[in-house]
């Protein structure tokens, strides 16, 4: 019997075939011959289905707002003598101290920053102005900043072995090939989540775009448009065909026949085709929760302690803490601003390597 080529996707048997961690369509196509000629089928975005996850934010900021409004009998709407900016006011600060009575916990700065931004949104769409740099609104953030903030909590480094015992779970369908892509490649070029799902195959292929990919013999070149400008990440080849991010994303685009547009898009149910739809970044969640589940790793804890250690930040804690590289050449791959932003994420990196006081004869 031929020996069945590694790199070549098969049809996943019934016990290979994975739940689609996003609504994923439907028919039994076989996956397309590379030379079938089919073309692709149209990746391009709109603006509106980009930003239907924020627009669904905000409509729940709101609902949370006038529910809070109606607790305290306070009008949102209200002109009168209290008006929307100090009732905006006292809001933020109820975010910021939890309440006891209904339950909920205070939240972190950032997220109620966020639920301001749904909030100066809906104001807006109702023909009102709600201004951020109100006094009253203004004091409160700037005081929440101050006493509220609090470190973003630590998520668990994983280690280029473990990256491998996680691909290693996905399933040879279309989609496998696409999710050992997206976890190759995320992980060496320490990705943020959305960066992954961001990418397209060329510049401007998309307007939701945050990046692109250009494959050269020595490797894959990323570039992302930035607020700062455009930031490069150079992503090498791997010592083999099996750990190499760059071979990954090379099968996937192959055997998906993507030609432009987005670079992670949704397959079908079954996984062997590949669809228009660009992934959310809530995607990249999923598929590390799973496969560290699926690859047994810190199988000590109970599981519900096991997800809660790692997220799509575990690609970039990872990369930063067991890359055999100098904290300059991390910061850049990063693209942190200082290095001491890069120290932040190396946790597992030992300290003390550099003595100064034995150095200083001591």
């Amino acid at each position: 019997m031929a020996a069945q080529n590694p790199d070549k996707p098969t049809s996943p048997s019934p016990g290979d075939t994975a739940q689609p961690l996003v609504p994923e369509d439907t028919p039994d196509t076989p996956l397309p011959s590379p030379s079938a000629g089919t073309p692709s089928p149209d990746r391009r975005a709109s603006p509106a289905t980009a930003s239907e996850n924020t627009l669904a934010a905000y409509r729940t900021d709101w609902a949370d707002f006038t529910r809070w409004c109606r607790r305290h009998d306070l009008d949102p709407l209200s002109s009168g003598p209290c008006p929307a900016p100090e009732i905006v006011t006292r809001y933020l600060a109820s975010l910021a101290a939890g309440d006891d009575h209904t339950g909920k916990l205070s939240l972190a700065v950032s997220t109620i920053e966020r639920r301001l931004s749904g909030l100066v949104w809906n104001y807006a769409q109702r023909g009102l102005e709600l201004d951020r740099r109100d006094r009253q609104i203004a004091s409160i953030l700037a005081d929440l900043r101050c006493h509220h903030a609090r470190p973003p909590a630590q998520k668990t480094a994983i280690s280029a072995g473990e990256i491998l015992a996680m691909a290693a779970t996905l399933p040879r369908d279309l989609r496998g090939l696409r999710d050992r892509a997206m976890l190759l490649l995320g992980y060496a070029g320490g990705l943020r989540r959305s960066e992954i799902v961001g990418l397209d195959r060329h510049r401007d292929d998309t307007p939701e775009s945050r990046g692109w990919v250009e494959i050269f013999a020595e490797g894959v070149l990323l570039t992302f448009d930035t607020k700062s400008g455009l930031r490069e990440v150079e992503v090498g080849r791997g010592s083999s065909d099996r750990s190499c991010p760059v071979h990954a994303l090379e099968q996937w685009l192959h055997f998906a026949q993507i030609d432009s547009g987005p670079v992670f898009v949704a397959t079908s149910r079954d996984g062997t085709r590949a669809l228009g739809r660009r992934l959310n970044d809530r995607h990249v969640a999923r598929l590390i929760k799973r496969t560290v589940l699926d690859a047994g790793i810190r199988s000590d804890l109970p599981e519900e302690e096991r997800l809660a250690l790692f997220s799509g930040q575990s690609l970039r804690t990872g990369l930063a803490n067991f890359a055999a590289a100098d904290e300059r050449s991390l910061q850049t791959h990063l693209g942190h601003a200082s290095v001491e932003v890069t120290r932040r994420y190396q946790r597992r990196r030992g300290r003390f390597r550099v003595n100064l006081t034995t150095a200083a004869g001591l």
